[in-house]
């Protein structure tokens, strides 16, 4: 029988959820779609400077599960800005922390940022 899916502790959700390029006039559907808990691991991570070992206790999973994460989540950018192709970040198997420091780090940026998500009208970039 296979091991239940942990949920990832993510502190808040990014500002904003799409990026690419200004002039892009492809089709958005076939967009890259980068998980809450990808874009969690980049910001702990390379944003915050944690080790992989940190970035795992504050999302509450093995290192060796934010170690797959984090490789999911730079192969995705490294595609976006290779190939300039737009980004959303959505979705994800993801909880959010509850803000009061019951388990939040250093890394905690609930305090630093709002969950704003404004509509998914591509137009409005």
């Amino acid at each position: 029988m296979a091991r239940p899916m942990k949920w990832r502790k993510v502190c808040s959700l990014p500002e904003r959820n799409r990026f690419g390029p200004l002039n892009f006039k492809g089709n958005y559907e076939n967009c890259i779609r980068m998980t809450v808990d990808e874009y969690e691991t980049i910001r702990l991570i390379d944003l915050e400077g944690f080790t992989q070992e940190e970035c795992a206790q504050q999302m509450n999973v093995a290192r060796t599960t934010v170690q797959g994460i984090y490789a999911r989540a730079r192969k995705k950018i490294a595609h976006m800005l290779v190939n300039g192709s737009p980004l959303l970040i959505e979705g994800g198997e993801y909880k959010l922390c509850d803000g009061l420091g019951n388990g939040c780090g250093r890394g905690c940026g609930r305090h630093h940022r709002g969950r704003r998500f404004g509509n998914n009208n591509w137009d409005n970039w």
